[in-house]
């Protein structure tokens, strides 16, 4: 039996060379051979005999390892910080270094996040073309009146451009349930504040069909093949129970335990500089 043909572009994606763009980008401009011969064409289809290389070092599939990641609040998405903040990667441990954040949530946000080694999962997640959902949980400043729910469905005009919801429930005076398809930056909070509303917390709890209530901030698990396939298969499915529902059961020691990040993974302390002495006046 022949060996099944897959596109250049996604070969490379999935030996973790970058996103599917990218590997778009580095074939175009001619840094990728096929047996020996240089390609340009993203859609030429390989198997897995045939001899790919990147600038010259060959590259194989890789498993697909991805994880689940509850990042707490005061986290940025990235490596490294320009401005020496503290990154999600301080709470990981080495071995998962080599993993890439498919999406990101800004230092105020919390909630649920993907790492992985397949770039061509992280396409499946990400491509607007896909719509995979995410939910949020939204708590405001101040109450809101239910007015303002058709507006965040019909579309709100921000900075980015104009956003919309795909789906919004009010859970109590301040707090509102909101599903996006889309990922404009600081599109949610953008959303608020056209609206006359302050975001004063904001926590993804689902992605596609994954969502994970018992995962503490700063802790992480791995993604099994059934939620690989799952997901894949099904992106935008919702989970049957509301995520929000068991958190509300938590009793406040749960609560209290849940907000601290596991000690094996606490970043190193920054030490504080060193206070100058005060000198005292001559009597």
């Amino acid at each position: 039996m022949a060996a099944e043909a897959t596109r250049l572009n996604k070969f490379l994606a999935s030996c973790g060379v970058g996103s599917r763009r990218q590997c778009d980008q580095l074939v175009q401009d001619g840094h990728v051979t096929v047996n020996g011969e240089p390609c340009t064409k993203p859609a030429t289809r390989v198997t897995d005999g045939d001899c790919v290389r990147v600038d010259g070092s060959r590259v194989a599939a890789k498993a697909t390892t991805a994880i689940l990641f509850h990042k707490p609040r005061g986290y940025v998405c990235t490596r490294n910080d320009e401005f020496g903040r503290e990154t999600i990667y301080d709470l990981l441990p080495p071995k998962l270094d080599h993993l890439r954040h498919v999406g990101r949530l800004d230092a105020d946000s919390e909630g649920l996040l993907v790492l992985t080694n397949d770039g061509d999962f992280a396409n499946q997640l990400t491509h607007p073309r896909h719509k995979t959902e995410k939910e949020y949980l939204v708590t405001l400043g101040s109450a809101f009146d239910n007015a303002i729910l058709p507006k965040l469905t019909a579309g709100v005009h921000t900075p980015e451009g104009k956003a919309r919801a795909k789906a919004v429930k009010r859970l109590s005076p301040r707090r509102i349930s909101m599903v996006l398809e889309t990922g404009l930056k600081r599109q949610i909070r953008e959303m608020f504040k056209t609206l006359g509303h302050r975001v004063s917390k904001l926590t993804r709890v689902r992605i596609g069909s994954l969502s994970d209530h018992t995962l503490a901030p700063g802790r992480w698990r791995e993604l099994d093949e059934n939620e690989l396939a799952l997901l894949l298969a099904n992106p935008d499915a919702a989970p049957e129970t509301d995520p929000a529902r068991p958190a509300r059961r938590q009793s406040a020691a749960a609560k209290k335990a849940a907000r601290k990040i596991p000690a094996k993974w606490a970043p190193r302390k920054k030490k504080a500089p060193a206070k100058k002495a005060s000198r005292r006046r001559p009597s």
